[in-house]
């Protein structure tokens, strides 16, 4: 995946423009030097490393971290007992889940390097310690060999993840916006999310290739364990682009002016529990929809609905392809009319449409279920292309990072990681597949009020403090 496949829109940015409010334009940091570029503006070529290094280091930890959730079902038959299907299948979605709860400390953790030591130390770092987890997940033998150690060892391993994902998604879009041009930012910010549904597809792909070239005995002995070797070579490409960086314009201002925070936890809490509370309120679609939609699914189809595993994995992955493409026009969008109308549209959609949406799924239609699944995405995206920009807006240079990676992993931790534990769970106790639906529902009733409190930050400049 590359640069140029995410948006020509950015490829042919040759803005260069000084960022206004980063502080940038008296700077004269090397960051901002290079070809064609004029004191306190940031070349082309610059903006391009930029989007390719945010797109691709993301893009390797998503897929790192999704093969999990696409693999679930054969996961459980490897390390749970299977006297009962549907419990050996909350309890890997139980260890899906108990991995997002590291992700707050993780927060905490990177918004700190992030805020104090800079946003490339952070993303570099991380991506390492992401790549390396999930290759041992290949490596732990299954329940037939070594009993209960190895649900033990997986969700160690698990929790690993969680932790090094709690810094991504916040860095690679704070690293964007401070990049952007002024009039762009939501565009350059969609890169983060269109780079986690390319991930997602890859891993989609690969699981609906491995379910259909081998049986299903193969799959179970070794086969689903290739996907997470491929995290290491990956995982060494994205952490090389990575240093090839500078930090941020915006940052290196920040230090260079001695205005970097010792503490950004307890500044962004001081200064910014209104900001941080919506925040974590307008995470929420993102953190049900994008788990329940996107990477729940394919599991949804096949052991609820009854749809073979090729078929799951087909919809899906045609799914998140439409996903990718929508997400850079909502980036488009949110610059054009603001960052919180998208929102609210979103929330809106939600509320209305998605249990019809459920209740069409059990058609039993695949042409429906891919239609659905389209609609489903394309709504998704007016939130998810949205919300990168509108977050690392929400928050000063000197605690954005640290805020936008406390409330993201916040509302990931309690609903985002747990949302397919929950449709599960919701779909046992109620005896009615809809049940997901109603989850979703609620999540955009919780988005839809936090983002009514806030204000509009699209045309506003990035500010220090």
């Amino acid at each position: 995946m590359t640069n140029e496949s995410s948006s020509p829109a950015i490829a042919e940015d040759v803005s260069l423009e000084s960022n206004g409010g980063h502080g940038s334009a008296s700077s004269g940091h090397p960051a901002l030097s290079g070809p064609a570029a004029p004191a306190g503006g940031v070349s082309k070529e610059t903006r391009r490393k930029v989007v390719t290094a945010s797109f691709i280091g993301n893009f390797v930890e998503w897929f790192d971290y999704a093969v999990y959730g696409y693999l679930a079902a054969t996961i459980s038959s490897v390390f749970f007992p299977e006297a009962d299907r549907q419990a050996a299948l909350l309890a890997t979605f139980g260890v899906f889940a108990v991995s997002f709860f590291v992700r707050p400390l993780g927060g905490f953790v990177w918004g700190h390097i992030g805020d104090r030591l800079g946003r490339r130390k952070a993303l570099s770092l991380s991506i390492v310690i992401m790549s390396v987890s999930t290759f041992c997940i290949a490596l732990i033998p299954g329940y037939a060999s070594i009993g209960v150690m190895a649900p033990v060892l997986l969700l160690l391993v698990r929790i690993v993840q969680g932790f090094s994902a709690a810094g991504e998604y916040a860095g690679a879009s704070a690293f964007l916006v401070e990049y952007a041009p002024a009039n762009k930012r939501g565009l350059y910010a969609a890169v983060v999310p269109a780079s986690t549904a390319a991930g997602l597809l890859l891993g989609s792909l690969i699981a609906a290739l491995l379910s259909t070239v081998l049986t299903s005995e193969q799959l179970h002995e070794w086969g689903w364990r290739l996907p997470f070797l491929l995290a290491a070579p990956m995982g060494l490409i994205g952490r090389y682009i990575r240093t090839k960086l500078e930090d941020t314009p915006a940052f290196q201002a920040l230090a260079a002016e001695d205005h970097t925070v010792k503490t950004p936890v307890f500044a962004m809490f001081r200064t910014y529990r209104k900001q941080l509370i919506i925040a974590t309120g307008a995470v929420l679609l993102n953190a049900v929809g994008f788990y329940v939609i996107l990477s729940y699914m394919p599991t949804y189809l096949s052991e609820e609905l009854g749809f073979g595993a090729a078929e799951s994995f087909l919809a899906t992955t045609i799914a998140l392809a439409s996903y990718i493409g929508f997400i850079f026009l909502t980036g488009i969008a949110s610059d054009r009319f603001g960052r919180k109308r998208m929102l609210i549209t979103a929330s809106v959609l939600f509320i209305l449409l998605t249990v019809p949406a459920f209740m069409l799924l059990d058609t039993g239609n695949f042409l429906v279920i891919v239609l659905i699944q389209i609609l489903l995405g394309g709504m998704l995206t007016l939130n998810d292309g949205t919300l990168p920009s509108f977050l690392a807006e929400l928050f000063p240079t000197r605690v954005r990072y640290t805020g936008f990676a406390v409330s993201f992993n916040l509302s990931n931790a309690l609903f985002g990681g747990t949302a397919p534990f929950m449709a599960t769970l919701l779909i046992g106790l109620t005896q009615n597949k809809v049940a997901p639906g109603w989850y979703l529902v609620g999540a955009s009733v919780v988005s839809l009020v936090a983002v009514l409190f806030a204000a509009e930050t699209s045309k506003k400049p990035l500010t220090q403090d």
